[in-house]
């Protein structure tokens, strides 16, 4: 399997620029809010949070790009459900941090989860590695979860 460089570049950029946009739509005083919220055991501090988004988005690319380069059928599909999680997953931060919305970021959160996990299904039917790429993304997308719905309930 020879690996179209600049393609697969092209997955992880467009990725990483989908939460780079979510942030910019945010309002940018992610760590003033944050740090202002009661939150529930085993919340991190706030600048954990784009380091670990980065790898996750970077993985997110490279799953896609195995999808898409794949000559199974059924990938049109796979691919409608990545970007249907990815503009879930891009809605958080403006819902979160820009609309102060805890109850609207707690919805997307099940959503998202209930996404990825149909995403990750369908890569799986597809290509193997493709769905094991988003086992980080998921963990962490039910941690996300966790601190959605424990700063809602505390509120």
């Amino acid at each position: 399997m020879k690996i179209r460089w600049t393609d697969l570049i092209i997955h992880i950029v467009g990725a990483e620029l989908v939460g780079a946009l979510s942030a910019a739509l945010s309002g940018g005083s992610f760590s003033v809010f944050y740090q202002a919220l009661e939150k529930p055991a085993f919340a991190p501090p706030g600048w954990i949070f784009p380091a670990v988004w980065s790898i996750l988005y970077a993985l997110m690319g490279i799953s896609a790009y195995l999808i898409w380069k794949s000559d199974v059928s059924g990938k049109k599909p796979a691919m409608l459900l990545y970007f249907s999680q990815l503009f879930a997953n891009f809605l958080w931060s403006p819902v979160f941090f820009g609309l102060k919305s805890l109850k609207g970021a707690a919805v997307i959160a099940i959503a998202l989860l209930i996404l990825i996990t149909a995403m990750m299904t369908s890569f799986y039917r597809i290509c193997k590695a493709a769905a094991y790429l988003n086992i980080p993304y998921l963990l962490w997308a039910v941690f996300a979860a966790y601190l959605t719905i424990g700063i809602l309930v505390l509120q």
